[in-house]
């Protein structure tokens, strides 16, 4: 199944209708977990014990003889569970009067468009733009048809290219988190885990 990824890079005005998808009851996602006995579970305990190693080269490299896209996969989901993570502890700081923009300073302005139900890229506050991603992506790793959890289901043609978009957009959180949040993630004692 071929997917594709919006260009949320254009300005666009934000609709006078309110935005679904919205749950401000939830701060934190539930993390997305990698089972014992499924293709990425070995894997997932590889990128575990080389993260904490403190070489940054020997977490990212591929394991001798394993699958470019089965470490991919796993290393996208610890991604996405790590920025949860993080954000969640954020929460009572980002809020749309605090952060009306998605932004990482005056030259990086990030606009929500998810292609499906959003094909118009929105001007939106960090908070509900990082709620629209984080639900985004949390249904783009449960969709088994892009992420498969099966030994022997392959993964997509397009898997890379669906994978960067991910990686990019999830980036764009961190980089809100360094320019805007990163007193608070002092003042938290989380500057270790953010730089990890």
């Amino acid at each position: 199944m071929e997917t594709t990824a919006p260009n949320p890079d254009k300005v666009f005005e934000k609709p006078k209708k309110p935005l679904s998808g919205l749950d401000k009851t939830k701060s934190l996602r539930p993390k997305k977990k990698i089972k014992e006995g499924t293709r990425g579970y070995g894997l997932k305990q590889i990128a575990r014990m080389t993260l904490g190693s403190g070489n940054m080269q020997l977490a990212v490299e591929l394991p001798a003889g394993e699958d470019l896209n089965e470490w991919l996969a796993v290393n996208t989901i610890e991604f996405y569970n790590e920025i949860n993570v993080l954000y969640g502890i954020l929460t009572e700081f980002c809020t749309s009067d605090v952060c009306p923009i998605m932004s990482a300073g005056p030259k990086y302005e990030y606009l929500w468009a998810d292609g499906h139900s959003i094909k118009t890229p929105l001007k939106v506050s960090a908070s509900e733009y990082i709620d629209f991603l984080m639900a985004w992506v949390e249904n783009q790793l449960n969709n088994e048809n892009l992420f498969p959890c099966q030994i022997g289901v392959p993964f997509p043609k397009n898997f890379l290219n669906v994978v960067k978009v991910i990686f990019k957009r999830l980036f764009r959180v961190y980089a809100h988190i360094y320019h805007t949040h990163f007193q608070h993630i002092m003042n938290l004692g989380a500057e270790y885990h953010l730089n990890t």
